[in-house]
């Protein structure tokens, strides 16, 4: 049975928090934004404008006066402030219940996500065996006729001037598409949201629940203090190289300190659970591993900025169950520290990370990353050999293209080589639950998209674009260097070309419309169409779907892997 030390965890946090509070700076602000990119989006055009410098490379964001003005305009889109009515204000303006007072507010609403949908490629019938880019035969039911089925909370408020609390909670029942089936039957897994129950399996039913929630604290005028259970981010684009909010919410404790009027600087413990290791606690439980995540950020003026990432990944015990000894990694807030100091052990995972950002105009930034697993410099620029693993990621994004106001839009480009977030120690592998911790497409990919937006009223238009081309294993004992959490143990004929393996293809298309009735959470009428086929040698897969549905909330759902 694995050992507990609570309170050497408690010491770690509390030590942490004591070390930053020391810093000096500009205010910090605790109100809590959930991180979604169809909302954050609109706010392109106050982040990426030549007069301000805004840290936009860490979410969620805290609203801060930057984006403060934005974001009470979203939230007013079509409000009619002199309505008599409950039922009007209550349907089309307000939260089903809120309170504010000078010395705190709240709030509440129920979410709803009631949707069918109609895959018209899919063969109906029994049940099928699909050929899964985890390496391995899936059996699954086919479904044409598809439905998500979720009802939920959100609550969130304030406390003085200081402290923000917010949590949501979702239930859910659904019928996926195969595609999607195909993934969550090979992980037995939700994507980036929760266990499958497989309740009513044998009709292709899923069936899930999950919760985040937070408590936001600012400790001085500088440092906030965020505890609870959510995900991060980290970048500027659409997807994440270093860190993703494409895994589940994790346990975990943030300090984000300002220093000065140009750093920001985060600290974040999380502790995370892995479901392909073998149990050895008598209760059944997961195996778990400890997260540490560092990231500071620069803007060295409005249109430039740098930031630095770093991460470890540890093992809180051993295949026996033995815990490892104390390790002063695993609180020292010093950038870089985990990876660089003397008591690293070798069972650790340890990532580098390096972001930017140039606004070439206003509205318009390019931006990009270097993720950094494994380093040799004197082969560094080989190209295929297992002593360097790496990614890389460019793209641009801003606001009113064309000079069309609310008219946002995203290009990007990324690219793993295989091996990348993979260790010999699989438990040590950058996931979560069985999920990458950063890109969903795990590593030994190159990957283009493209997102256009356009609002204007209560209408809301998106389009989104995706090519990728990757390398999958044709047996589950075989490793092409993709899956993150399978054994990286390099041969002197290791390569690391980047799509080796089975060569597979994914075209990607999604286009939506949404007509608001509530901005406050983001009640929509919303009509999708959604084209995707993975194609290689062994299978040709193609998902042609119709959506309609009421939908709610912020937050990211992701389909497009």
């Amino acid at each position: 049975m694995q050992k507990i030390y609570p309170f050497l965890s408690i010491k770690s946090f509390l030590l942490a928090g004591i070390i930053l509070v020391s810093v000096q700076g500009v205010k910090a602000q605790s109100t809590y934004l959930p991180n979604s990119y169809q909302l954050y989006q609109k706010f392109n055009a106050d982040i990426y404008s030549t007069k301000t410098a805004f840290h936009s490379s860490m979410r969620p964001f805290l609203i801060d006066s930057i984006i403060q003005h934005s974001y009470d305009s979203v939230m007013n889109v079509g409000v009619r402030p002199n309505s008599k009515s409950w039922v009007t204000r209550k349907l089309l303006n307000e939260h089903l219940f809120e309170v504010k007072r000078p010395n705190y507010t709240f709030y509440g609403d129920i979410i709803l996500d009631l949707d069918v949908s109609k895959d018209f490629s899919a063969k109906t019938g029994g049940p099928a065996q699909t050929f899964s880019s985890q390496g391995q035969l899936a059996s699954l039911t086919v479904n044409s006729s598809i439905y998500l089925n979720t009802r939920g909370y959100q609550f969130g408020g304030t406390i003085g001037k200081n402290f923000s609390f917010y949590t949501s909670g979702y239930e859910n029942e659904a019928k996926f598409p195969t595609y999607y089936n195909t993934v969550v039957n090979a992980n037995g897994f939700i994507p980036g949201l929760a266990y499958q129950r497989y309740y009513g399996i044998t009709k292709g039913l899923a069936d899930w629940s999950y919760v985040t929630a937070i408590l936001s604290y600012n400790v001085t005028k500088n440092i906030n203090v965020t505890l609870g259970e959510d995900k991060m981010f980290i970048g500027d684009g659409y997807r994440s190289l270093l860190l993703s909010d494409y895994a589940a919410n994790m346990p975990l404790l943030r300090v984000t300190a300002n220093l000065g009027k140009h750093v920001q600087y985060m600290a974040t413990w999380a502790y995370i659970e892995d479901l392909k290791e073998t149990k050895f606690d008598t209760f059944g439980s997961n195996r778990r591993k400890w997260a540490f995540f560092h990231y500071i950020d620069w803007n060295v003026s409005n249109r430039v900025s740098f930031g630095f990432f770093n991460a470890l990944i540890s093992p809180e015990a051993d295949a026996n169950g033995n815990r490892r000894g104390f390790d002063a990694n695993m609180i020292n807030p010093i950038f870089f520290s985990s990876s660089l100091g003397p008591s690293q052990q070798p069972k650790d995972n340890t990532l580098v990370g390096f972001t930017g950002k140039y606004k070439i105009l206003d509205k318009t930034a390019l931006y990009a990353q270097l993720l950094i697993d494994r380093f040799k410099a004197s082969n560094f620029f080989s190209g295929n050999n297992a002593d360097n693993t790496n990614g890389v990621q460019v793209g641009i994004r801003g606001a009113d293209l064309f000079a069309v106001k609310r008219f946002n839009y995203l290009f990007e480009f990324n690219t793993v080589k295989p091996y990348t977030y993979q260790n010999a120690n699989t438990i040590s592998s950058y996931n979560f639950y069985g999920d990458p911790l950063a890109h969903p497409y795990g590593a030994n990919f190159r990957e283009a998209l493209g997102i256009l937006n356009y609002s204007f009223g209560r209408i809301d238009l998106q389009g989104q674009i995706n090519y990728a081309k990757y390398g999958t294993d044709t047996l589950k004992s075989i490793n092409n260097g993709k899956i993150v959490n399978k054994p990286f143990v390099p041969t002197a004929t290791t390569t690391t070309n980047v799509g080796q393996g089975l060569s597979t293809q994914l075209y990607y298309a999604e286009g939506t419309i949404s007509f608001l009735i509530n901005p406050k959470y983001n009640l929509r009428f919303e009509l999708s169409g959604l084209y995707r086929q993975e194609k290689s040698a062994k299978a040709d897969n193609k998902t042609t779907m119709v959506t309609f549905g009421l939908r709610s909330s912020f937050r990211n759902l992701y389909h497009d892997f």
